[in-house]
């Protein structure tokens, strides 16, 4: 059995992160940026001035942002936050935008002054804005999360003075309490009406849009190509649907994700492929939510040690959660479970984030494909050994060695796809 504060902090964690968000979720927060500024001004600025870690940039510039008429790019998500947004959503900030407001807002792209600027904070995850009209000035940062604002000030007067840090990203206290092995007991003692209303919309969010990426055309098809290329098997469907959500949401679907570890993308692939295995398996209800339990706090303690933002893309963790929470629908316990997260961390680690872009739907497929393969390789009696490469000696101390890897030893990794990204553009907007 679980402490009582073991079983209240998971629960705690799946409603803190697996919230609702329209849009790549940099973007997102840079809206989210520019609809407080603007709020806090009390007016349409002359003058934006949008300062951003290079974590940022890498994931600003390559996506269409909703409701912009597909327009990708920094000034492109500052201008809809700040002439369109609701504040009061957050990650859904752009959620309510009118046909009038996206007129309003290409009127105001050609008349403001919008500058972008490269932060010099450590921490990768920084945005600042400062906007101005006539002698009025509001400032607004966010820092190391997507909502975590911390400093909101109008003129000369603080509204808001939180501690922040400024050059690492430092995890909740509840999330050190995550490990594999309590994560499958809290999945198979949980009262579920405790998380049923957080993993019931995961469902009906994620399969929206992976439906949606399916059927309409975005960015590079990966989804439809996939079923097209390989069939129909529930293997072939798992990775199809899941790179289908990220077809759609990385090419300008206006319709919501619910996130895992601050991303859709990672929200799609931890929950898309446990659904699509669920409906297979002829499992109930209850069952379907005890597995996504397991798959969104495995992806969850997979990147609690890297961080939201870096160069080791967020869809491997997410993978091995996928693969754990469909070995739980198998009738995998701890042993199953563990075994398919190293397996999968063996296989597919080291891969880049570049960005998010239309490609990002290519890498959940194969994350996908890790997670699968770790787990039938345990079903088949094969398994990757402490000393494989990266393998430790239990699945903790893996956990804690990619961590290591992802965080610290691709840094420089990071900062190289970072200036490449940037120069690529040879001086121009972001």
């Amino acid at each position: 059995m679980l402490n009582q504060e073991t079983t209240k902090a998971y629960a705690e964690i799946l409603k803190e992160e697996l919230v609702p968000a329209m849009g790549c979720t940099e973007p997102i927060a840079v809206a989210y940026a520019g609809a407080l500024a603007r709020r806090t001004l009390g007016a349409l600025p002359e003058r934006v001035e949008l300062t951003v870690s290079g974590n940022i940039i890498k994931n600003v510039k390559s996506v269409i942002v909703p409701h912009t008429g597909g327009r990708k790019g920094l000034q492109t998500a500052v201008a809809v936050g700040i002439c369109c947004g609701d504040a009061e959503k957050e990650l859904e900030v752009l959620s309510d935008v009118t046909e009038g407001q996206m007129e309003a807002m290409d009127a105001f792209l050609k008349s403001a002054q919008i500058v972008v600027l490269e932060s010099d904070a450590d921490c990768p995850f920084d945005i600042r804005v400062r906007v101005c009209k006539g002698g009025d000035s509001a400032y607004i940062r966010i820092i190391g999360n997507h909502t975590n604002v911390v400093n909101i000030r109008r003129n000369e007067e603080v509204l808001l003075d939180k501690p922040f840090c400024n050059d690492v990203i430092l995890a909740a206290e509840n999330r050190k309490l995550l490990n594999v092995r309590d994560i499958v007991a809290f999945a198979d003692e949980a009262d579920l009406e405790d998380v049923r209303e957080v993993l019931k919309r995961q469902i009906e969010y994620n399969t929206a849009i992976a439906e949606a990426g399916m059927s309409g055309r975005y960015g590079a098809s990966i989804g439809k190509i996939l079923i097209r290329s390989y069939g129909n098997s529930v293997q072939n469907r798992a990775k199809a649907y899941a790179a289908a959500g990220s077809d759609a949401r990385m090419n300008g679907c206006e319709l919501p994700v619910v996130i895992n570890s601050g991303s859709g993308n990672q929200g799609m692939t931890a929950s898309i492929p446990v659904i699509v295995y669920a409906k297979e398996c002829n499992v109930s209800q209850d069952m379907l939510y005890r597995a996504l339990i397991v798959s969104n706090l495995v992806t969850i303690h997979l990147k609690t040690g890297i961080g939201s933002l870096s160069a080791y893309c967020g869809a491997t963790s997410a993978g091995a959660g996928a693969g754990a929470g469909i070995c739980y629908l198998y009738g995998g316990h701890y042993d199953e479970i563990a075994h398919t997260v190293v397996n999968a961390l063996a296989i597919n680690s080291g891969m880049l984030c570049d960005g998010a872009k239309a490609s990002c739907a290519a890498k959940i497929a194969s994350a996908v494909e890790a997670g699968l393969l770790g787990m039938q390789m345990y079903m088949h009696d094969s398994q990757f050994y402490s000393g494989d490469g990266l393998v430790a000696s239990d699945v903790e101390d893996t956990i804690r060695t990619v961590s290591a890897i992802a965080r610290e030893g691709m840094r420089e990794t990071d900062s190289e796809i970072i200036h490449f990204m940037i120069g690529n553009d040879c001086g121009k907007s972001f």
